[in-house]
């Protein structure tokens, strides 16, 4: 069974986390939230959904998982400066492994340093974030290149599951 983490902290946008962690594990794959402390208890900025840290960054590695979502709200904000989770997302990346990230998502793939050269979109008002860190900008609902799917609100949701879905469906091919 594919396995897929999902980078989460306070405040992260409630349906950005809650629809596609769903729609994933209705599919048929292990879904694991993924925080800073294990067992911690998270809530979305809209309070309407809660969840509860299954492993903590320093538990998890790459190579436990076939991919990785990361939710948009102020999560990525209070997730980006931790050298943990920034070294995930890097590993994932150098594996292969897909890596969705919907509205301020991209934020954690900035700070990592992915996104030089990808064709990505996220939430409008970070567009200039996403520019000035060597990423081609694409206002559409959902965006892939490579191993990377992005979208950019709620509103893209169902484009961001189907693609993600999609991915997770196809043989990852190990870089050398």
């Amino acid at each position: 069974m594919k396995r897929v983490a999902f980078l989460l902290a306070n405040d992260y946008e409630d349906s950005e986390m809650k629809t596609p962690y769903e729609a994933i594990k209705s599919a048929g794959y292990e879904t694991v939230i993924v925080g800073l402390k294990k067992g911690e208890q998270l809530v979305g900025k809209n309070r309407q959904a809660r969840y509860t840290v299954d492993a903590s960054i320093d538990e998890v590695r790459a190579d436990q998982f076939d991919a990785v979502v990361i939710p948009g709200g102020s999560s990525p904000e209070n997730l980006r400066l931790n050298q943990q989770v920034l070294q995930f997302v890097k590993d994932m990346d150098r594996k292969g492994k897909v890596i969705a990230a919907i509205c301020h998502g991209p934020q954690i793939l900035i700070s990592a340093g992915l996104t030089k050269g990808k064709k990505m979109t996220c939430y409008p008002p970070l567009r200039d974030d996403l520019i000035n860190a060597g990423a081609t900008y694409v206002d559409q609902e959902v965006v892939v290149d490579g191993n990377y799917i992005t979208s950019r609100m709620p509103a893209d949701e169902p484009a961001f599951i189907r693609e993600t879905l999609s991915k997770l469906r196809t043989p990852v091919s190990q870089p050398s």
